[in-house]
């Protein structure tokens, strides 16, 4: 069944009326400052699941905060007729850190400013987890022949380790035709996009001690190691930080290259270089040319450097030489690419560079490739342009999200990538924010998108 226009003229006058509501619940969500990676967060951790539980009682669903090894996940059912078929509507309210000094204000203080909705986890994901459930409230209050099982995670952000424990003892519960996730985001403002593919990711620690404790450079330097020097040329050797070309041996043998037809789709699909810098706030970048760089950041893996620790970082200089250090890295994975090979890969090339550094594992997440033809993309297709006027470019998208990996693995129906988000939103930068735009629009899409796939 699609929806009618009586359908949309009803739709229409619900989100004039419920944007009131709308502020309000998010408001509520953003205040509570569920950082994931935060251990002294627990106490907000759970505050958020029980908040999450009451508002999806509120809405008619029932609900429950389910525990984990580590922070549980929260569930609601919203069913309309046992016999309509299911949808999995799954989202993340856990948060990334947040430093009031970056913000210029509190980050866990809602705010308005027009049309903006100001605070950490507005658009990832707490605004648009909000926005997917009003929808499911007008769509079951109008008849739109579909049930609702949602999933809301609180361990997204750090790589979701607990959620495919969680699934494999909570999947005899759902009966599932699809899964639809609103994580992801858009081209630009005006340039909805349809992701189909994620990188995969393989974090990792390099660890090197050297001493026991600060050494004066005057009375050592020449003689002691210089653990934080050892480290930057062992990166190094381990990628171009010019050109970002991996120099681990094998580190691209099993990479699946884009078709010529995802190419076009990629080239099509409005991205401009110009634009893209200026959302990420990019003051230079390793190539200009539209294809290279919508393949580096959509198909093609890479090593990143995220932070070196060790030694003094007050302010002139003390020196000393360190008794040890620590660089975080991570390494960026497409279609065929498996985490477990690849960190079998950095720990052997680091073992033959220098043997004293310990490469410590850390969570890592398997790509994601899926489709983008058939039933469910062509409803997707249908709804964005209802939702915004504007038809969605199908593309891949550069980041992970575990628990998608863990969904098709576990559960063995299509999903679908339906995100709000846009560049300038600011997902994990500061001054995050959502505005009412992508929130009505996405309302509409939806509502539509549902209608669409109960006939499926």
């Amino acid at each position: 069944m699609s929806v009618t226009w009586s359908h949309t003229r009803a739709l229409d006058a619900y989100i004039r009326d419920c944007r009131a509501e709308f502020e309000e619940k998010l408001a509520t969500l953003v205040e509570i400052p569920t950082v994931s990676m935060d251990p002294e967060r627990k106490p907000e951790i759970r505050k958020g699941a029980d908040t999450a539980v009451d508002l999806l009682r509120e809405f008619g669903a029932t609900a429950a905060s389910i525990p984990t090894k580590g922070n549980p996940v929260v569930v609601g059912k919203l069913t309309t007729d046992p016999r309509n078929p299911t949808l999995v509507i799954y989202n993340h309210l856990d948060v990334q850190p947040a430093e009031p000094a970056e913000w210029g204000r509190d980050p866990f203080v809602f705010g308005r400013d027009g049309d903006r909705y100001l605070g950490r986890g507005a658009t990832d994901d707490k605004g648009p987890a909000l926005t997917a459930l009003f929808a499911a409230r007008f769509a079951a209050e109008n008849g739109i022949g579909l049930n609702y099982h949602f999933l809301w995670e609180l361990e997204e952000e750090i790589g979701s380790p607990n959620f495919e424990s969680f699934l494999k003892g909570y999947r005899k519960n759902i009966r599932a035709r699809s899964i639809l996730v609103s994580d992801t985001i858009w081209i630009a403002r005006g340039k909805p996009a349809i992701p189909y593919g994620l990188r995969g990711m393989q974090p990792a620690m390099l660890v090197l001690e050297t001493g026991t404790r600060d050494a004066h450079s005057g009375l050592v330097g020449g003689a002691a190691r210089n653990p934080v020097a050892e480290l930057a040329k062992l990166i190094s050797e381990c990628f171009d930080a010019r050109t970002g070309r991996v120099r681990i041996p094998g580190f691209y043998d099993d990479v699946a290259r884009p078709t010529a037809k995802e190419i076009r789709n990629f080239l099509s699909s409005g991205f401009q270089v110009a634009r893209f810098r200026e959302a990420h706030g990019l003051k230079k970048l390793r190539t200009l040319d539209r294809k290279k760089l919508l393949q580096s950041i959509w198909t093609e893996p890479t090593f990143e450097l995220h932070g070196i620790t060790g030694g003094y970082s007050g302010p002139g200089v003390k020196t000393v030489v360190p008794p040890s250090a620590e660089a975080k890295v991570s390494m960026r994975l497409v279609p065929n690419q498996r985490p477990a090979r690849m960190f079998r890969l950095l720990k052997s090339f680091v073992h033959e560079k220098n043997p004293d550094v310990r490469v410590k594992l850390q969570a890592g997440i398997e790509p994601y490739l899926g489709n983008f033809t058939g039933p469910y993309p062509d409803a997707a297709r249908t709804a964005v342009k209802f939702g915004f006027d504007r038809t969605p470019a199908f593309v891949r998208e550069g980041g992970s999200i575990g628990a998608v990996v863990t969904m098709r693995k576990l559960l063995g129906v299509p999903i679908t990538f339906i995100g709000l988000s846009l560049p300038e939103h600011g997902y994990h930068a500061p001054n995050e924010y959502f505005d009412w735009g992508q929130a009505s629009g996405g309302m509409r899409t939806f509502a539509r998108y549902f209608s669409e796939i109960s006939g499926i």
